[in-house]
């Protein structure tokens, strides 16, 4: 039977878990393999967000360069991979940007286009708000010097507790509107479940991983379970201003890609912040 079929005969729950299930499998064995596993699986969801991204403006009426965006977006993640793998000189993080200037050259030579610096805004946003938040996540991941799965690992534990706790306390629990501007099925009851469940797997986590001491696991935890849901909120603006449910629908149950990491995304820049400035080894 294919695939697609069985799953679309499931509700959305179903779909939800199997999904879930599965795509969290093929990423928790990528990272815990080793840096070149975690590098390719990485790039894939690098690859695939940016294309989501450019895609949804496309939907808004924009015309963002899809296809440069996503390579430039591509070579920034593999840039950083590389330089803090020690493969290549930290010298080479200049190359970003000249690379990122030929955003504006190109534009010159695409004709009969209203709003040319419009597009090169959105051009620019997929790239910082897709490919710089994954690069930075190479920081983290070579953190002490040497490819170390934990740290990874343990952010994407924690995210995904946060999104588990928030989905099932919000279902059972949810009265009180978080955002709902925004989000209209969000609640504050689905945000303290998500917290609750996210830090007792930061704490969890400290307990077997020795990367981190208990402190920076737990202040990792706080990290994701705020900005994780302003990622969530993010994203959902994001959805809301072009008018459309998720941002697609390669994961059935979930949307997108960007769906599943929006968290991540807002998250990574303030947990590279923490670790470089207040980490403690």
């Amino acid at each position: 039977m294919n695939i697609n079929r069985f799953l679309s005969r499931l509700n959305n729950l179903s779909q939800r878990l199997l999904t879930a299930l599965a795509g969290s499998m093929v990423v928790i064995a990528a990272v815990w393999n080793g840096p070149w596993s975690y590098f390719a699986v990485f790039l894939f969801i690098t690859f695939i967000s940016l294309q989501e991204f450019y895609r949804l403006s496309g939907l808004d009426g924009m015309l963002p360069q899809r296809t440069f965006g996503t390579i430039i977006g591509v070579l920034i993640f593999s840039a950083s991979f590389f330089i803090e793998f020690r493969h290549i000189s930290y010298q080479y993080y200049f190359l970003i940007f000249p690379m990122m200037s030929f955003v504006y050259l190109i534009k010159l030579y695409k004709k009969e286009e209203r709003k040319p610096f419009t597009n090169t805004a959105f051009t620019f946003l997929g790239l910082f708000y897709v490919a710089v938040p994954f690069a930075l996540l190479n920081i983290a991941a070579f953190e002490n010097g040497v490819y170390n799965f934990e740290i990874i690992l343990g952010c994407l534990l924690i995210l995904w507790a946060n999104d588990t706790g928030a989905y099932f306390a919000g279902m059972r629990f949810g009265k009180t509107k978080l955002f709902e501007r925004i989000s209209p099925k969000k609640s504050w009851e689905g945000a303290v479940g998500g917290a609750v469940l996210g830090l007792i797997f930061a704490y969890t986590l400290s307990r077997f991983f020795q990367t981190l001491e208990a402190w920076e696991w737990i202040s990792i935890g706080i990290i994701i379970v705020v900005c994780g849901d302003y990622g969530d909120l993010v994203e959902s603006h994001l959805k809301r201003s072009i008018e459309i449910k998720d941002s697609g629908n390669s994961l059935p149950g979930h949307g997108g890609f960007l769906d599943r990491f929006d968290g991540l995304l807002i998250s990574a820049p303030f947990i590279v912040a923490f670790l470089e400035i207040f980490g403690g080894r």
